[in-house]
């Protein structure tokens, strides 16, 4: 299985993960609500954990090779 679908999939919600924080910061500067995006971006920061330690789990280990 290639990792380039997750690799996308990790970097798309990276991305997402900044545009939320960015909305959270700006709803609390007007004084708005923010609590239904702090709920969504601890959501996303759950997923793209999961996603990066599938990652790591996928990844066949490395052994060190001889030189010579």
């Amino acid at each position: 299985m290639s990792d380039e679908p997750l690799e996308w999939k990790i970097q798309t919600l990276r991305g997402q993960l900044v545009e939320l924080g960015s909305a959270i910061r700006q709803l609390n500067q007007s004084g708005l609500d923010s609590a239904t995006a702090e709920l969504l971006l601890s959501r996303k920061r759950a997923e793209l954990e999961d996603l990066m330690q599938r990652g790591r789990d996928a990844r066949p280990a490395r052994t060190a090779r001889p030189q010579g």
